[in-house]
């Protein structure tokens, strides 16, 4: 029974991310659009437009492009946040001998993305970048494995989630603990005082949702006046949510639920639409050899594939892991392609790396072009290894 419901849950995930990684690109698409006509400064406005209110002395009140980023995000950092800890209390990450090969995978598919960066940057203004390759967009990735079908074995699609999952992990500690500028400690401990008391809702197995997610509004706020992200309010919201090895449905599963849908397919579009208006200019393809772009570009493609396949074949020559079921090396040389689609966590880092708009836009055209070639690298391999097989 409890297998059973971990499927459900995982199938529903996955064809979430799959439509919700269609509409993904549709919103990319509908953003370059309206940064290349006479839409663009009327849509840069409405992102630098206030919204907010205030409550006595205290004014929450912010640009439409910051509570997207720092708001919207949190959310989905909050259902990231979910999925991580479901696979680590009852998923594919629950014991050593599952989540060694994903886990090791993860890493390797973040170590030498971000080594590549660091070679082409050293020394440059630009060398703070170096998280940029190291991510993996799950949305984007999952939806192209999911469009192989049979083509693949399903194993490693399973594979794939969880190397993301366990990527965004890694993308979370980075932000967290290399992108954070000044700290206020007055605030970091108002929200550490927060966190204590989910802590104790979560000792005590108190079930009722609100009881977790009231706190956490303020939880956002004093993490995101302290200086640290204010996405990290949502994986640490997420992280005292209980949840349970049975079949009951615990407020995690609950909650994820009600998440996945809203963040697949409104809030990461709406990302996408905020975040991807590229305005494409003379010399941009010739700006694609500078250390920037190249250490974005075979960060996410060469040390993506490189590392991920690499790390897998270390952990099973170690006999530290197995291979997944009915997979080969190839497929695993596959799924390191489809990792290098960095696309919106990528984004998200490099905007927090750069303060100057001409690196930010020079990025994203970079990760722009990495994922696209990763993602179309990666369906036509795998897409041929079922016609080599068949």
């Amino acid at each position: 029974m409890i297998k059973k419901i971990n499927a459900t849950i995982f199938a529903r995930f996955f064809n979430s991310e799959k439509i919700g990684g269609i509409l993904l690109l549709f919103c990319v698409v509908i953003s370059l659009i309206i940064a290349n006509t006479g839409l663009k400064d009327g849509f840069s406005n409405l992102l630098a437009s206030n919204l907010g209110f205030t409550i006595g002395n205290t004014a929450v009140r912010y640009s439409l492009s910051a509570w997207i980023n720092d708001g919207l995000m949190a959310i989905f950092f909050l259902l990231v946040g979910l999925e991580i800890k479901r696979e680590l209390i009852e998923g594919e990450l629950s014991t050593v001998k599952k989540a060694t090969l994903p886990v090791l995978a993860a890493v390797g598919g973040m170590l030498i993305p971000a080594f590549i960066y660091f070679i082409f940057n050293k020394g440059e203004k630009t060398a703070s970048g170096w998280g940029i390759p190291m991510a993996t967009d799950i949305a984007f990735a999952l939806a192209i494995i999911a469009m192989l079908g049979k083509n693949v074995p399903s194993s490693l699609k399973i594979f794939l989630a969880a190397l993301a999952i366990a990527d965004d992990l890694g993308a979370i500690l980075v932000i967290a603990i290399f992108y954070t500028e000044q700290i206020h400690w007055q605030e970091l401990s108002i929200a550490g005082g927060i966190l204590a008391l989910l802590l104790v809702f979560n000792y005590f197995k108190l079930k009722p949702i609100w009881l977790y997610l009231v706190p956490g509004i303020f939880l956002w706020y004093f993490v995101h006046h302290s200086g640290i992200h204010a996405t990290i309010a949502g994986v640490l919201l997420a992280f005292t949510i209980p949840t349970n090895e049975t079949n009951v449905l615990s407020p995690l599963e609950k909650l994820e639920h009600w998440l996945t849908k809203p963040v697949n397919f409104l809030i990461m579009p709406i990302f996408a639409l905020a975040n991807t208006n590229i305005t494409f200019e003379g010399g941009m393809i010739e700006g694609l050899n500078s250390p920037l772009a190249l250490g974005i570009i075979l960060g996410l493609f060469l040390g993506k594939t490189i590392g991920v396949t690499l790390f897998s074949f270390i952990a099973v020559k170690l006999k530290l892991a197995k291979l997944p079921t009915a997979a080969s090396w190839k497929h695993v040389l596959g799924v390191g392609m489809l990792a290098g689609i960095g696309f919106t966590m990528s984004i998200f880092i490099a905007m927090l790396s750069f303060t100057d708009p001409l690196h930010i836009t020079e990025a994203k055209f970079a990760i722009l072009c990495a994922s696209i070639f990763s993602g179309l690298a990666g369906f036509i391999f795998l897409k041929s290894l079922k016609k080599q097989n068949g």
